[in-house]
């Protein structure tokens, strides 16, 4: 580790510049004599000459000053928290008899010097110069008239840190905002008693071997109903200045954010109103002060392991009658009177500082309690035990220790008053680093080695159009070559220019010569087998066939394609090895995109084939290392397996592809329980290690989410969801079941969440796919207390009843979900139940509405054979048949519909398509025997049909 600048070292001289003073206005109506005078640390620098200035007009003063930072003098921990000083002074006439000359202070500029700790040679600003109360350019501020400025460059002969020191140094800033609810014995600044000096204090190493007391001595008063505005500035944390302006630090303010994203105490639900009435009503003292502090290496290591020692950091509190105080600028110095300074209500705050150490983690602000200071409390905090103070037995008080021990009666009532005080603690850069984006990907890599993209060929209708395109153009220029044979030397230069005229003889001659020579037939041969390919494969859309349905088949729900949706319909009704197929379709069509193997993984989850499933994942992943459902799922897979340091990488990894995405955070934060200390809203919000990302930022590879992507990680919107609902319900809709089970416990946890409406139903989903009718149907009879209107609560209630095989309540409840103004969530199976349902009650009409209805919105196989079944117990044989015609078109592998196309077949005397109907359905073994029965007893009725006698 490359050392820091020692006291022996050579000192770097720090110039300052003042080149220019811009609209500057004394006393005086045409001129002023006015001069600069430069102050750091307490130490004047210098005076400029003395310079004639018109009213509002520029002068040049060209006034260069200048300090030696070192150990011994002035530090890189002064640059980083005092300003230089730049107070412009006007000379006043004399007046008789008058033999000093006297002057006046037109107003004060800070110039901050953060720029050269940032490792910069040089700058150049132009500052604000901040009148003086009552002076020409206050009065002139006020009309609103051009506002005074200095021009000003700093620069230094070389860096103050090299490049390895600047990596490993820190900026630690600490900002003492507000203490609320204060003791109401506490009063503004009477005739009656002396004034009194609120003070903050905090204790942080510095270095190895150097402790640095915090002092924040300024603290104000203010009575109840002054509410705190938020972005007001912060100030520097210097002594009263002439200029009242020149006490905020420029273009710092105060960043405000909601009570439950803080990371202090008082943050439940109960404690809000508590807190809304203490900012609003009551009395506070206010400091808005921000005190920086350098960290070379060795400091940040030593504030590193202080904190993993211990988490709670104490915040002394206290009163205390005002000494004087500081003139232009100067820091106030410590005198050898201060151990008899009176104390009074001293108090502590406790900042746990255990978040940041939190990977990439940079910020903590909140508020915490004040409880009565006793010297023992710096080694164990009240109500926790074993928890030594990072400070060690040291107080930062002035208190005798025998004092200490007596019953702080004052302190007492601030625990009384419920008093608590608003701390900010941030760094530059964090004190755990945080892998990077590019790391993480490198590691998903090694994990699963991205695959070459398949080479993408053509086929089904876009092989048959190229095909047909590529003879179109052979024949094309075969025919222009006959042409050119014929009318060749009129192309030739010099030549006359064919005769427009005459084009039809021309054609005339070429059609004559292409039938005489045979090459008409052989182009029409050429281009025949194209044509067929594009009958055959580019089919134009089916009519309507039943009255009733629209013209073009509705599109699967979510944006599905037609495979997945018949998949999840034969999963619906335990028919896998269907599914199986359907997926099998999908990948063959397209093995390139991850979303197709995500959904194979899917289902193999749901069949608990854990092993297939993570391997479907992988391939996705190898497919796009950015696909985030997968990389989730592959976390997930990873965690129940063990490998708990694969499930992070994925979860971390996914958290840099979409930097917003609260599942991804949740999972993340999920797989470290036990990870004290850690906010669950930071983790999920990603506010302390992702702030301002945009999704893939810096993962490579990164981009934004596909289509397909967004539908795998969309959930149900209806509900007021907490991010561990979130959670739940990208679970449940990939069947990570146990993972699922762990996030609803956490959501009884949760502030926001508890035992609600919501909370129930999510849990009886959950219970209905472990096939735990019992316990589903008691948490829907919880949450329908409170939502018996919400659609979703009584499908699902008739999805137990259906099966259980309760028909009957099925059927009531079903109807009762259609009938709300609001759709459930997936009508699709509520339709083919409640037509099933229908069908068993022979209530046939129903059914062919129900049918009608599901065709429309989802349609697929079994609702058009429902639609059919229908038609055909009404007697309605055409429509029955154009019904089951459809159903045969979407899956010609059903044998139901090939038995009841045998029995309409039979029903209208055509004997062939009633065999080949019949030798079908026995073929794909159809295993319904009232059917069976139906279709021999209507044969032996007709006399024919079976193609065996």
């Amino acid at each position: 580790m490359e050392q820091f600048r020692g006291a022996g070292d050579k000192a770097v001289p720090v110039k300052i510049t003042v080149l220019r003073g811009n609209n500057l206005r004394g006393n005086k109506a045409e001129s002023i004599l006015i001069y600069v005078r430069a102050e750091f640390n307490g130490i004047i620098l210098g005076d400029s000459q003395k310079l004639d200035a018109a009213v509002d007009q520029g002068v040049d003063y060209n006034f260069t000053c200048s300090f030696e930072c070192s150990d011994a003098g002035h530090t890189l921990d002064d640059m980083a928290h005092k300003p230089v000083i730049l107070t412009v002074i006007e000379f006043l006439p004399k007046e008789k008899k008058q033999k000093e000359e006297k002057t006046a202070v037109i107003g004060q500029a800070i110039v901050d010097l953060l720029p050269i700790l940032h490792g910069q040679v040089s700058f150049s600003s132009t500052v604000l110069l901040h009148p003086t109360p009552g002076s020409p350019a206050d009065a002139a501020s006020q009309e609103g008239s051009c506002k005074p400025s200095l021009d000003v460059t700093v620069c230094v002969p070389e860096p103050l840190l090299s490049g390895v020191q600047l990596s490993e140094s820190n900026l630690l800033k600490v900002t003492v905002e507000t203490a609320y609810s204060v003791p109401e014995v506490w009063n503004p600044v009477s005739g009656s008693g002396p004034p009194c000096s609120y003070v903050a204090a905090l204790q942080v190493p510095l270095t190895a071997e150097k402790e640095q007391v915090l002092l924040f001595s300024n603290g104000l008063l203010k009575v109840d109903g002054e509410g705190e505005p938020m972005g007001r500035p912060r100030k520097w944390p210097l002594g009263p200045l002439l200029a009242s302006g020149a006490q905020f630090i420029p273009g710092v303010s105060m960043e405000g954010e909601p009570i439950e994203m803080e990371d202090g105490d008082l943050t439940s639900i109960e404690d809000r109103d508590f807190r809304n009435e203490a900012e609003t009503n009551k009395k506070r003292v206010s400091w808005d002060t921000e005190r920086r502090c350098f960290l070379d290496a060795d400091g940040a290591a030593c504030l590193t392991r202080r904190i993993a020692e211990s988490r709670l950091w104490p915040v002394e509190v206290m009163r205390s009658p005002q000494v004087g105080a500081t003139k232009g600028g100067k820091a106030g110095k410590d005198k050898g009177g201060e151990d008899e300074t009176q104390l009074s209500f001293h108090a502590v705050a406790y900042v746990d500082m255990a978040p940041l150490l939190y990977p990439g983690a940079r910020r903590i602000r909140g508020a915490y309690r004040l409880y009565p200071f006793y010297g023992s409390d710096l080694l164990v905090k009240p109500g926790t035990q074993g928890k030594s103070a990072p400070i060690g037995t040291d107080s930062v008080t002035l208190v005798e220790p025998e004092q200490q021990q007596q019953v702080n009666t004052e302190g007492q009532m601030y625990a009384d008053s419920r008093t608590y005080i608003i701390i900010e603690i941030a760094f530059e850069k964090s004190l755990v680093p945080k892998r990077s984006p590019e790391e993480l990907a490198k590691r998903v890599m090694e994990l699963i080695p991205p695959r070459a993209p398949l080479p993408r060929r053509p086929a089904g209708a876009e092989r048959a159009v190229q095909e047909y395109q590529a003879q179109i153009a052979s024949v094309a220029g075969q025919v222009l070559e006959q042409y050119q044979q014929l009318f060749g030397p009129a192309f030739l230069p010099g030549e006359k220019p064919l005769d427009p005229t005459s084009q039809e003889q021309r054609k005339t001659k070429l059609l004559g010569e292409l039938n005489y020579s045979g090459k008409y037939f052989a182009f029409k041969e050429q281009i025949k087998y194209s044509v067929v390919r594009i009958v055959r494969d580019k089919p134009k859309p089916n009519p309507n066939v039943v009255s009733g349905c629209p013209g073009d088949s509705a599109s699967p729900p979510g944006g599905l394609c037609p495979a997945i949706h018949f998949a999840k319909e034969a999963q619906l009704n335990g028919d896998y090895q269907l599914a199986a197929q359907y997926y099998q379709e999908q990948l063959t069509r397209d093995r390139s995109d991850p979303a197709h193997w995500f959904d194979y993984g899917v289902f193999y989850m749901l069949t608990a084939d854990y092993q297939k499933a993570e391997e479907c994942f992988h391939y996705a992943v190898s497919m796009e290392q950015t696909h985030l459902p997968s990389l989730l799922m592959c976390g997930i897979l990873a965690e129940m397996g063990g490998r708990l340091e694969e499930a992070e990488t994925f979860f971390e990894g996914a958290t840099c592809v979409d930097p917003t995405n609260v599942v991804a955070w949740t999972l993340f934060g999920e797989l470290h329980p036990d990870r004290d200390g850690l906010p669950e809203a930071s983790v999920v919000t990603g506010s302390q290690s992702c702030q301002g990302s945009k999704p893939g930022e810096g993962y490579k590879g990164g981009a934004e989410a596909e289509p397909s992507t967004m539908r795998h990680l969309a959930t149900p919107t209806r509900l007021n969801t907490t991010i561990y609902m979130e959670t739940v319900q990208f679970l449940l809709q990939n069947n990570a079941l146990q993972m699922a089970q762990r996030a609803l416990a956490q959501e009884l946890l949760c502030p926001e969440g508890g035992l609600s409406s919501s909370y129930h139903l999510v849990l009886a989903r959950l219970q209905l796919l472990r096939a735990e009718y019992g316990s589903a149907e008691s948490s829907l009879k919880e949450a329908v207390n409170d939502s018996f209107q919400d659609p979703d609560v009584w499908a699902l209630f008739g999805h137990i009843h259906h099966l259980t095989g309760e028909f009957g309540k099925a059927q009531k409840c079903y109807e009762r979900t259609l009938d709300f103004v609001t759709d459930a969530t997936d009508t699709h199976p509520i339709y083919l139940r409640l037509g099933s349902i229908y069908l068993q009650e022979e209530e046939f009409q129903r059914a062919k509405t129900t049918y009608l209805r599901a065709c429309k919105s989802t349609p697929s196989c079994l609702t058009w054979l429902g639609l059919g079944i229908a038609c055909y117990r009404l007697g309605e044989l055409t429509e029955a048949e154009d019904a089951l015609t459809e159903a045969n078109t979407l899956n010609n592998g059903n044998a139901e519909v090939w038995g009841y196309l045998s029995l309409v077949s039979l029903q209208m005397g055509r004997r062939l398509e009633a065999e080949q109907s019949y030798k079908y359905a026995l073929k794909l073994n159809l295993q319904k025997e009232a059917v069976l029965c139906e279709i021999k007893a209507l044969q032996d009725h007709v006399g024919f049909g079976n193609p065996c006698f």
